[in-house]
């Protein structure tokens, strides 16, 4: 097959190149720090799922779209932050051939409805990725952890569209554990419940998944937060894998933490780096849509003014001299 990979962070990165590695014609749009560590040494992925090579040649590697604006893709995925999903699909809109999938392969909700919105529901896709990547310098992406394979699936519930059975299969073949799923949005929802409860808190105290989930100070937090994000759900008239809130919070802590247990969240990454973080399609889209259905959310909202805060002040809290 013939795959873009639009912003191609870890996740972009540690997927296109195990498809690359597997004999799939991959090109990656990515910042030019990361094509000059490929360039010199190819493009390797280390953990927990083995371990790949890419000689740089096998790969397209590009800072902007317009070289390839005139090739033919069975599918982009998009692997930018949430932040930008907007940015890239009005960019992805100069491709000339539209025949291709799009494909959100990022963290938050709403994702799925940008992309349709631009190239329709017959060619949009969207996957729940709940593992843990990060660059341990250009041209070395690690996986850390996971709590579950990754699922791909469309945009009607309870349908699940061949070209999602396509890709899931040929990431599975390529050694990334992944299923075609009828039910994405549900999943979608789930990752909302974990990753509300988990990044802004990781990112703010600046720990890991696992010292949350050890301390009961940390947990009171995430069960406030778990039960606003499934407040909002069911007043949205939304639905995920659980019936209540609690049955999730023990899915959650018998499940999901010990799995993910040393994971430092991208969240935190980007607070260390300086960076934007996702916060505003986390428990920010949590507090926007409890607002739209009357649903109070003050935990989300305290999580993530808090945020806006460490984002605006370089990731650490200032003290006067």
């Amino acid at each position: 097959m013939d795959i873009l990979v639009y912003g191609a962070g870890a996740v972009g990165q540690a997927v296109g190149g195990v498809l690359a590695a597997d004999g799939h014609r991959i090109d990656l749009i990515l910042r030019e720090r990361y094509i000059r560590g490929i360039e010199d040494g190819g493009l390797s992925i280390t953990g927990i799922f083995g371990d790949y090579h890419v000689r740089a040649e096998k790969l397209g590697l590009f800072a902007f779209l317009d070289p390839v604006r005139d090739k033919t893709f069975d599918y982009i995925l998009i692997t930018t932050k949430s932040y930008d999903t907007l940015a890239a699909v009005k960019e992805l809109e100069k491709i000339r051939d539209h025949r291709f999938i799009a494909v959100s392969m990022q963290n938050g909700c709403g994702n799925l409805d940008v992309i349709a919105k631009q190239f329709g529901e017959a060619h949009s896709l969207a996957a729940r990725v709940i593992t843990g990547f990060e660059i341990e310098r250009p041209g070395l992406v690690k996986i850390t952890v996971t709590a579950d394979a990754t699922h791909i699936g469309g945009c009607v519930e309870g349908e699940i569209p061949e070209t999602a059975v396509f890709l899931a299969e040929a990431i599975n073949k390529a050694g990334l554990p992944c299923s075609a799923t009828p039910f994405i949005n549900r999943d979608l929802l789930a990752k909302l419940l974990y990753n509300s409860a988990l990044n802004p808190l990781g990112a703010a105290f600046g720990v890991h998944y696992g010292m949350l989930g050890d301390d009961p100070h940390a947990r009171s937090i995430m069960n406030a937060v778990i039960e606003e994000v499934f407040a909002v759900i069911t007043a949205a008239g939304e639905k995920t894998h659980w019936a209540t809130a609690k049955e999730y919070e023990e899915f959650f802590y018998e499940k999901q933490i010990p799995a993910t247990y040393h994971h430092r969240s991208s969240m935190l990454q980007d607070l260390e780096m300086g960076k934007r973080t996702e916060v505003d399609a986390l428990t920010g889209y949590v507090s926007m849509q409890g607002r739209g259905c009357g649903i109070p959310t003050p935990v989300c909202d305290t999580m993530s003014e808090i945020m806006r805060f460490l984002e605006r002040n370089g990731g650490k809290c200032t003290r006067l001299p």
